[in-house]
């Protein structure tokens, strides 16, 4: 069996570069070996890997830039899907893809379910949410996974911001009134094989998934964590995590709006694959763990 997973130096595909192994026959492409940003010659690189699986952690996720260059995003983000997935008909392949938490407004009170409509706030949903549909459309095995809040030891993300933040300013002043689950890559990274071993045996349908971290806490929540768990760590910080000021949206204005409600329901996941997804603080001390083991900024 092969695999062919896209996107093999982003934070998410470094993670599933490990975690798939197992399956066999793994086949991994960065941009400069498939770019998706040139739809037309993914079915010729893919005629030639002839992949049995396709796990695509490649995406344009810029969502501020994405504003003022939505051509870019929706031929990386929808365009390139579809072909991904017209691929994966046509072979019978099976298309891993993930998707995010933006396909939503973020005005409900309630964690979103699969089935809650979307209302994209920003060019980057709406890309996101195209590509969602054309796999839907396409009629293509799939399993399509939503997340949010990903975090890492690699890769520019939350986590590490907040910590370079922490050793060159004595105050932060963080948007308190957005809510979501961060989630680690080792949450995604071995979920996903988890559910692709679950569905070669027929023990999950192909559809759309929430794929998440448990709990909920807001990004000024979140930046507290961070500096308090990284300070007890030994990690340099000038701020103390009491002290960061917690701010509205509305304070730190950006170019793409947000969704004030990222929270995912993942129950349909964790019944299908039989477990609870961990909470959110256990992952994100797991990566303050990664970071210290390999001495940065201490």
């Amino acid at each position: 069996m092969t695999v062919l997973l896209l996107g093999k130096n982003g934070q998410l595909g470094r993670g599933l570069q490990r975690a798939l192994l197992p399956f066999g026959n793994l086949v991994a492409f960065a941009r400069d070996e498939l770019d998706l940003d040139k739809p037309e010659v993914i079915a010729e690189r893919l005629n030639a890997v002839r992949p049995d699986i396709i796990v695509n952690a490649a995406a344009y996720t810029q969502v501020d830039l994405a504003e003022t260059n939505a051509d870019a995003a929706f031929r990386v983000n929808h365009k390139a899907v579809k072909e991904l997935a017209d691929y994966a008909r046509r072979s019978d392949a099976l298309l891993v893809h993930y998707s995010t938490d933006y396909v939503f407004d973020g005005r409900q009170e309630t964690p979103y379910c699969e089935s809650d409509e979307t209302h994209p706030l920003n060019i980057y949903g709406q890309s996101k949410r195209a590509g969602e549909l054309a796999i839907v459309e396409s009629g293509c095995r799939h399993l399509l996974f939503r997340t949010s809040w990903v975090v890492s030891a690699d890769g520019t993300n939350f986590v590490k911001t907040i910590l370079r933040l922490a050793r060159e300013r004595p105050n932060l002043r963080i948007v308190a009134d957005q809510f979501g689950a961060p989630t680690a890559v080792e949450v995604l990274a071995d979920v996903t094989v988890l559910a692709i071993a679950a569905h070669r045996r027929c023990g999950i349908a192909d559809g759309t998934y929430h794929l998440t971290a448990s709990g909920r806490t807001s990004w000024h929540g979140l930046a507290q964590h961070i500096v308090q768990k990284a300070i007890e760590h030994g990690f340099v910080s000038a701020v103390d995590p009491a002290n960061i000021e917690a701010i509205t949206t509305e304070e730190f204005p950006r170019p793409a709006a947000r969704p004030r409600n990222s929270s995912l329901n993942t129950n349909a996941l964790s019944s299908a694959l039989g477990f609870t997804l961990p909470e959110w603080t256990v992952h994100v001390d797991r990566v303050l763990d990664q970071l210290k083991e390999r001495g940065w900024a201490l």
